[in-house]
């Protein structure tokens, strides 16, 4: 192991998030609920940046920057244990979103920024998959896209007006919580305010 002995994320966190879920009335609609879902997400996302942060930073090996997503991915994906189903597919929903997260993170500690298209054009290029039903194929795109996250781009959320709704509006919302993570990687406290 390197230097670096700082746990990026733990199954307690994950579990502290899905007991405050548990806890609480879920409404989508509920601003209050959406936020509650968001900040859940984001949280996984900013540990994903750090994580990449670290390997950027000459902190981790590409190996242990790996291994590092892959134990996170491990808890983050696990099937939630929820007697409410409403409530475990909103889980399901967030999960879904960071598998977009997850794959950015492996992309670019693998290979660096994916570099055949800017990041609206991956996006774009997904959409179109995913109309075609190749799904496998629209999360590639917008992993590349994710990766290119990693060089401070952007990424146009615009797009998502036009989409109908399905796996790739999830996943671009995952990377908006990556981007939000890049831009300012601040923990979000798991414990009521």
């Amino acid at each position: 192991m390197s230097d670096i002995e700082e746990e990026f994320y733990s199954d307690e966190r994950w579990q502290n998030w899905l007991d405050r879920l548990r806890d609480e009335e879920l409404d989508p609609e509920d601003e209050d609920s959406a936020r509650l879902l968001y900040n859940l997400q984001d949280d996984v996302a900013i540990a994903v940046a750090k994580i990449v942060s670290a390997y950027q930073n000459d902190e981790l090996d590409e190996e242990e920057a790996l291994e590092e997503l892959a134990s996170i991915r491990e808890v983050v994906l696990e099937e939630p244990e929820f007697d409410d189903q409403d409530k475990k597919m909103l889980v399901e929903g967030v999960q879904t979103s960071l598998v977009a997260v997850f794959y950015s993170a492996d992309v670019y500690v693998s290979n660096g920024p994916a570099e055949e298209a800017s990041v609206d054009e991956y996006v774009e290029a997904a959409a179109s998959a995913e109309r075609e039903e190749e799904f496998d194929r629209a999360l590639e795109l917008a992993a590349c896209a994710g990766s290119r996250l990693f060089e401070g781009e952007e990424i146009d959320l615009g797009i998502t007006e036009e989409l109908e709704y399905g796996p790739l509006t999830d996943w671009l919302s995952g990377l908006d919580s990556l981007q939000s993570a890049l831009a300012d990687p601040e923990v979000i406290e798991d414990e009521d305010e």
